[in-house]
């Protein structure tokens, strides 16, 4: 039985964070408005002239820079020629014989082991619309808020191997895109959605096979199935003695099959040309040099720098560069609380645990980045304690609440004087005499039944400090009596 190899290469459309489009003055920003953010520029209507938004050049470069890449000090636009309902003009500005960076790469791990991925090309493009599909009514609608939004375009090279390297490479390069601030890459409003170029050979072959595409895939879990249920379905073709065709597909995650859509166009399907209404890109040297001075700190030397300054272990610190988002968070809790461990094991267990109970991202927290520091800073000032600290938290992720009110306006202050403290505890003893009377006789380990019946008796607001030495004074008292 032949033993066979899955080929993949991926075209990621990155949508960038600019405030207006490409070519016009409309909002980029992402709306649930169908058709708010159009103008006749972004409509495709006849005699409309595009202007080119030197902020969209600007952020492909910084992302051409960071996956070092070689910026083209020349760059020109191209019309892709296509009827389709979501291009209202028939046609979308992009590059493709001169794109503005190529030649990059960017290192990934996996399995425990690093590899290089090549990125043959970023290109600048403007998007499309997008159809509505109402089943209910049996038709589509077009939205064409997306139409000219700012697009880059990272094409790797066909150097993927495994559903591994795919996930890890887009995890990398999402982080690493939000780290420069260029997009938020929120796949779930399609601002990064990945096209998957899939083949298999026989191992040791060194021919590709007849690829296929998946198009617009925009979940990780998704991409992960769905190369494996098309390479199995490529090998179960070829066993069979069937011939593969090149061709677009459509991934139905439901089902966990795939469905033809249209063959795979080739270049000259589009009758690509030159845009006659858009300049030559010009860069120089110095435009390259002070957009690679303004470039953040990124997730290997943030890791490096936090174990080496925070002394945090290196699965803690790979954790928190992770996202640029908990890092935001994490960054700012130092600063306040001054106890780079302490905030890091709040961000990694309790926000962390937060995020999961409620399925959100961490690109999808709304609070104010000073709040965690400022709980922590309550805690360490003893005006709550750790119980209530996590309960914040929680009312701080849903609400975005400031600490300090949330904690007035809930009575939760901690309550640390050992005269008012001292009577509540008596009643608890009074109240469980028999482990107390176990306490006396030796079994010690009853201290934290009778500490966590004080907290609850306090309603979770007493200093667990004081409860405990208070506790072992008056259960001594007891024994000596």
């Amino acid at each position: 039985m032949t033993n066979f190899e899955t080929v993949m290469g991926i075209e990621v459309h990155v949508e960038l964070s600019t405030e207006s489009k490409i070519f016009c003055g409309c909002s980029a920003a992402f709306t649930v408005e169908a058709n708010g953010h159009v103008c006749e520029g972004c409509a495709g209507m006849p005699g409309t002239l595009p202007a080119l938004n030197r902020k969209v050049v600007e952020y492909a470069i910084r992302a051409g820079l960071a996956l070092n890449c070689e910026i083209s000090k020349f760059s020109r636009f191209d019309r892709k020629n296509y009827f389709y309902p979501d291009l209202p003009a028939a046609y979308q500005i992009t590059q493709l014989y001169h794109p503005i960076c190529k030649n990059g790469h960017l290192d990934i791990l996996t399995e425990g082991a690093k590899k290089s991925i090549g990125i043959n090309r970023i290109h600048i493009e403007e998007d499309a619309g997008k159809l509505v599909h109402d089943s209910w009514d049996d038709c589509s609608l077009v939205d064409y808020n997306r139409c000219s939004v700012p697009l880059i375009e990272i094409v790797s090279e066909p150097d993927f191997r495994t559903a591994g390297e795919v996930v890890a490479y887009l995890e990398k390069l999402k982080s690493t895109l939000q780290y420069l601030g260029v997009s938020d890459c929120k796949m779930q409003e399609g601002s990064m959605r990945a096209d998957i170029n899939i083949s298999v050979r026989p191992v040791g072959a060194e021919k590709f096979g007849v690829r296929t595409e998946m198009k617009n895939m925009a979940s990780l879990k998704s991409i992960a199935r769905a190369i494996d249920g098309e390479s199995a379905r490529h090998i179960e073709v070829i066993e069979a003695g069937g011939t593969l065709c090149q061709e677009t597909r459509r991934w139905d995650d439901n089902k966990n099959r795939s469905y033809a859509m249209r063959s795979k166009e080739n270049a000259h399907d589009y009758k690509y040309f030159p845009d006659p209404n858009l300049m030559p890109v010009i860069v120089g040297e110095d435009d390259i040099r002070n957009i690679r001075e303004t470039l953040p700190e990124l997730q290997e030397e943030k890791k490096a720098r936090y174990i080496r300054e925070f002394e945090l272990p290196e699965y803690d610190a790979d954790i928190l560069t992770g996202s640029k988002h908990l890092v935001d968070v994490f960054e700012r809790t130092v600063e306040i609380c001054k106890n780079p461990k302490d905030a890091s094991n709040w961000v990694m267990t309790e926000l962390m645990k937060l995020l999961n109970e409620a399925q959100l991202q961490p690109e999808d927290m709304h609070f104010r980045p000073d709040s965690l520091g400022e709980i922590l800073l309550m805690i360490s000032e003893g005006k709550i304690n750790r119980s209530v600290g996590k309960k914040t938290l929680a009312a701080v992720l849903e609400t975005d609440i400031l600490p300090k009110d949330y904690v007035e306006q809930n009575g939760l202050l901690q309550v640390s004087d050992a005269g008012a403290i001292e009577p509540v505890i008596r009643e608890v003893l009074d109240q469980n005499e028999k482990a107390v009377s176990e306490y006396l006789g030796g079994n010690e380990r009853n201290i934290q039944f009778l500490i966590g019946q004080s907290m609850k008796a306090l309603r979770g607001k007493g200093d667990p400090q004081v409860i405990r030495e208070l506790l072992v004074a008056l259960l001594n008292d007891r024994k000596k009596g």
